[in-house]
């Protein structure tokens, strides 16, 4: 059938409406999510999914009627079948147009937050920005890396990424070479590449798909950092990580390893350690932007990094507040960042949850920052820092539905919203990385 785009949505979708003859019993059409799209667009769709309140539907034959002026020629060869990106049929500063609206409809209907002040804008370059790239392992018919099919359990065989480092794509085309000549270890379910950003040094970790013995392990590790130096010198370790998932820990564990098992990271004239496994932010271009803007002209005694990671916020803190408190979690994180932190930074092993329990017993801090995973904070936690009363708190989000979830109840709580921008991580996909700084 027939549709006509009227916005692109969270998660990379356009969103239409059934024409009303085909959706009896309801006053509007039911919304329809197709991918691929771009808003003002007609475009000749099949429904594949249908539901009591919406319907999923495909491009029948990549039939756009009425193209939009934005729409451009994707270079990926494997655009439209990746489930990795979403946005390369347009142009970057579209992109950026449709994520800067997305922000505010979820501020106006999930925040009840209607900001028309300025969203001010980090951009990336659109290409090769990616210092952190996992992919799936396919041992058979034929070795192959992988990422899942667009909306499918499928893997998808790749030899490239155009969004990945340069260094990254040769570590792919050089471990796809040694796979199909047998020379990739078994029992590996998804392989990550880790590249500094000048792309001289390359950390390998491999996930086991199954329990390996710390023995096998270490062996394991070493035949495949033999096999692997020859065709690409920048690889400096190779690291055996635990099953993804395994026992529901948030990182996973390092089993063994070959050489270095972590990366020297220098981030705007501060250097990190960044373990396997450690989480650290992926676009290597906006890194050196990222600390500055998220910890903005604040100063003063007491500051607090919650989901601090290796640090990335914390160091930066240190310089400019008499005392830093950073909270993590997962354990090669928080051996990371204990490693990284100067003195006036204490470092705190816990949940935030859990340390924000014991902090009506603590010192107010001038600055909190928080950064937490793609589910946001949560009741919880937005309640136990609205009852802190800091006079600043900096928001960073990966998910704008979150945290305009947690917004609505900042505001309640008394906090206004005095800055909003929009840090473009991640070209050419939907995710959408938003600072928001809060203030009494």
């Amino acid at each position: 059938m027939q549709l006509t785009i009227e916005k692109l949505i969270y998660g990379g979708d356009g969103l239409a409406r059934l024409p009303a003859d085909a959706d009896p019993g309801q006053e509007r059409g039911k919304a329809v999510f197709v991918p691929f799209v771009l808003e003002g667009e007609s475009v000749e769709a099949t429904i594949t999914e249908e539901k009591p309140g919406f319907a999923r539907a495909r491009l029948s034959r990549d039939r756009v009627l009425t193209p939009s002026p934005h729409r451009t020629e994707p270079p990926c060869p494997y655009y439209g079948q990746c489930g990795g990106c979403h946005y390369q049929h347009t142009t970057y500063e579209h992109q950026l147009r449709i994520k800067q609206d997305i922000a505010r409809e979820n501020f106006r209907r999930l925040a009840r937050l209607d900001w028309r002040g300025p969203i001010s804008v980090l951009t990336s370059p659109p290409w090769n920005y990616r210092n952190r790239t996992r992919l799936r392992v396919r041992a058979t018919p034929e070795f192959a890396l992988c990422y899942a099919r667009h909306r499918a359990r499928e893997l998808l065989p790749v030899e490239s990424c155009p969004i990945s480092s340069p260094l990254i794509n040769r570590a792919i085309s050089v471990v796809t070479e040694l796979g199909r000549g047998g020379k990739f270890p078994a029992g590996i379910a998804e392989v990550e590449f880790f590249a500094r950003a000048a792309g001289e040094r390359l950390l390998v970790e491999l996930h086991a798909a199954r329990h390996l013995h710390a023995r096998a392990g270490e062996k394991l590790c070493s035949a495949f950092l033999e096999q692997l130096t020859p065709a690409l010198p920048e690889a400096v370790g190779v690291a055996l990580l635990s099953a993804v998932n395994e026992r529901h820990q948030a990182e996973p564990r390092l089993l063994a390893s070959a050489g270095a098992r972590e990366l020297e990271y220098k981030v705007d004239q501060r250097t990190y350690r960044v373990s396997a496994g450690s989480f650290f932010q992926a676009n290597r271009h906006l890194l050196p932007n990222l600390p500055a803007l998220v910890t903005g002209a604040a100063a003063g005694d007491l500051a607090w990094d919650l989901y601090a990671g290796v640090g990335l916020f914390s160091l930066p803190l240190a310089e400019k507040f008499a005392r830093v408190v950073a909270v993590e979690a997962g354990d090669a994180s928080f051996q990371d960042l204990r490693r990284n932190a100067p003195a006036n930074v204490k470092a705190v092993r816990s949940s935030t949850d859990a340390f924000l329990e014991r902090s009506p017993k603590r010192p107010q801090p001038q600055l909190i920052v928080v950064d937490p995973p793609r589910g946001g904070l949560g009741p919880r936690v937005t309640r136990s820092l609205a009852a802190i009363v800091a006079p600043r708190l900096h928001y960073l989000s990966c998910d704008p539905a979150t945290l305009s979830r947690d917004l609505k109840a900042l505001l309640e709580s008394g906090y206004r919203v005095e800055r909003v921008h929009l840090i473009d991580l991640f070209p050419q996909t939907f995710h959408v990385e938003l600072l928001v700084e809060l203030a009494r």
